[in-house]
């Protein structure tokens, strides 16, 4: 009997992922600025257009890509994976919206080879850590170490195939935010806004999601908690509730 995670809108085939649906994620699916991003290429005169383009790198179950369909009726979104085991391309095929969510089972190398079109949002929930602390299991390893996907990777891509307007959206560990944006810099990707992420409201925040474009601009920095003692935040729960079944 397959296990399921299910949301208002949407369920996933959980069970075979190397890490199943976590808070991480959510909260990239529910914070990502997918607002901001437009949609750079010229339309003809007379056309429909076409529809904005969102890339999820390192799709895993495919909750970050069902989280942004649900939220950008608008969009076609593409989730790429490199574990042929992923659940996603099920995920999406069981979707209320299977006609906009495609699955692609390659190395984010690969996929680059394909010269893919110009996306207008690129969000990941990269690995992130140290390979000095590898686990036996060897896909949930593959999931979340950097020696499978980083940060680095994802902002090298965006670099070549996200369009002029488009933005960048990753959740990272509060410690890398120097370094990742930093490296970002590097290539003309520069932060606007960041959240940090708070468990409770005496810990320090042990994440960030930041969201980057290629405008150099002060950054917004805002802050959320999760959890206070038993229960979840008000500010959570209103962030999640058009997801969660029980908010």
């Amino acid at each position: 009997m397959g296990s399921s995670f299910n949301f208002k809108q949407f369920s996933l085939r959980n069970e075979i992922a190397g890490l199943k649906v976590g808070t991480d994620g959510v909260l990239l699916g529910a914070l990502a600025d997918i607002g901001r991003m437009s949609v750079s290429q010229e339309i003809p005169e007379g056309s429909t257009g076409r529809r904005p383009r969102i890339l999820d790198i390192g799709t895993g179950t495919g909750v970050i890509a069902l989280m942004l369909a649900q939220r950008c009726p608008e969009a076609e979104l593409v989730g790429i994976d490199i574990d042929s085991a992923s659940p996603a391309e099920e995920n999406f095929r069981n979707s209320p919206w299977p006609d906009r969510l495609h699955f692609v089972n390659k190395s984010l190398a690969d996929y680059m080879d394909g010269d893919p079109d110009l996306f207008d949002a690129i969000v990941s929930n990269p690995p992130y850590y140290d390979s000095s602390l590898l686990c036996p299991d060897a896909d949930r390893s593959a999931a979340r170490h950097t020696g499978s996907l980083s940060y680095r990777e994802v902002i090298t891509f965006a670099n070549d195939f996200l369009s002029g307007g488009g933005t960048v959206s990753l959740i990272l560990p509060k410690s890398e935010e120097q370094r990742c944006t930093r490296f970002a810099a590097s290539f003309g990707l520069y932060p606007y806004r960041i959240w940090s992420i708070k468990t409770t409201p005496l810990k320090s925040p042990s994440r960030i999601v930041a969201d980057f474009s290629r405008i150099k601009e002060r950054p917004e920095h805002k802050e959320l908690t999760i959890q206070d003692g038993d229960s979840y935040t008000a500010e959570y729960k209103e962030l999640t509730k058009e997801f969660y079944l029980n908010f």
